[in-house]
């Protein structure tokens, strides 16, 4: 099939009858955008857990595809981590979410699916990036080392959106979001992010009476953070209002330092001692703020603040603790 033999749907709003796959529906990225889209009125919402589908598995992958026939997929499937998951495990990160996001892109186009949105990652981006930094800057620069075979299974994944569209003239997209954060997140103490690895260090510090609390790094870099629930709210409306072979940032607009973090976080928790920092573990990049300017035009921004977020997200963290990963 080549492009002029498909005809391309017209971007505006989805029909709330049609069959979503959200592949990756239990993460925090895919609970959040399975909650929006039952809140706005979809009626057929569909995902598997890892051990009913292994993203891993083409065959099981193509084979599902060919049984459910979804009219829109939305891949928020992904093996993440922070710093020290991606660096002790590289070739984990890399063959998992390749097999993953291929197997998916190339069993939607099989099928002729019309509408697909792959989510990335900001870490996409050259380490020493201009800030804030623009979509224009991917593969522009060498990538940070903590993460670079997450990025670049990510990368691939933008190049297979733009060559799904260049063959097949299906209306695939891609977008990045930034550092993101909320209710459902892991809070594993070596294998999660920067905001709920604080948010339990601190709790845990505030349990036990500890006087103080030792962060990674120097806490200088600047980091920006998206509300998983926001994230979610951009996802339908990209969906809805964009169809560029180009991928587009989501993020706030707006970055903290790593040692504003840890303050907003210890009063978040209502922890009162002190904060130390290690500085002979790794920073990662000095600075990862998006410029948000493509989806501003787009009409869309992003609701929820920071310490807004944060209060929520530790009310969901005390009534759930019994579900967290160990």
């Amino acid at each position: 099939m080549t492009i002029m033999d498909v005809e391309r749907p017209v971007v505006g709003p989805l029909d709330r009858t049609a069959r979503v796959y959200v592949a990756g529906h239990r993460g925090l990225v895919g609970s959040a955008i399975c909650r929006l889209l039952r809140a706005e009125g979809f009626t057929d919402v569909v995902g598997w857990s890892s051990r009913e589908l292994d993203l891993r598995d083409r065959d099981a992958v193509f084979r599902r595809f060919e049984e459910m026939r979804p009219d829109v997929v939305i891949d928020a499937a992904a093996r993440v981590g922070g710093i020290m998951a991606n660096s002790t495990y590289p070739a984990d990160f890399l063959s998992d979410n390749l097999r993953m996001q291929t197997n998916i892109l190339d069993a939607a186009a099989a099928q002729r699916v019309p509408r697909l949105l792959f989510l990335g990652s900001s870490c996409i981006y050259p380490k020493f990036a201009a800030q804030p930094i623009r979509e224009e800057s991917l593969l522009t620069g060498a990538l940070e080392p903590t993460n670079d075979a997450y990025a670049i299974a990510k990368i691939a994944g933008i190049l297979g959106i733009q060559a799904v569209r260049r063959q097949y003239g299906l209306a695939y997209i891609s977008a990045m979001p930034t550092n993101l954060y909320g209710p459902g997140d892991n809070f594993h103490p070596q294998h999660s992010h920067v905001l709920p690895a604080m948010m339990r260090r601190f709790h845990e510090a505030k349990l036990g009476g500890l006087p103080a609390v030792t962060c990674w790094g120097s806490g200088t870099p600047r980091r920006e953070f998206l509300h998983v629930d926001d994230l979610a709210a951009a996802c339908l409306h990209l969906l809805e209002t964009y169809d560029s072979p180009d991928t587009i940032n989501i993020g706030s607009g707006t970055d903290h330092t790593i040692a504003q973090i840890a303050d907003m976080m210890a009063e978040t928790v209502g922890y009162d001692g002190d904060i130390h920092w290690d500085a002979s573990k790794p920073d990662g990049t000095p600075r990862k703020l998006l410029d948000v300017s493509r989806l501003k035009a787009t009409g869309w921004k992003p609701e929820i603040p920071l310490s807004e977020g944060l209060r929520e997200t530790y009310a969901w963290f005390l009534d759930n603790q019994d579900k967290f990963r160990r």
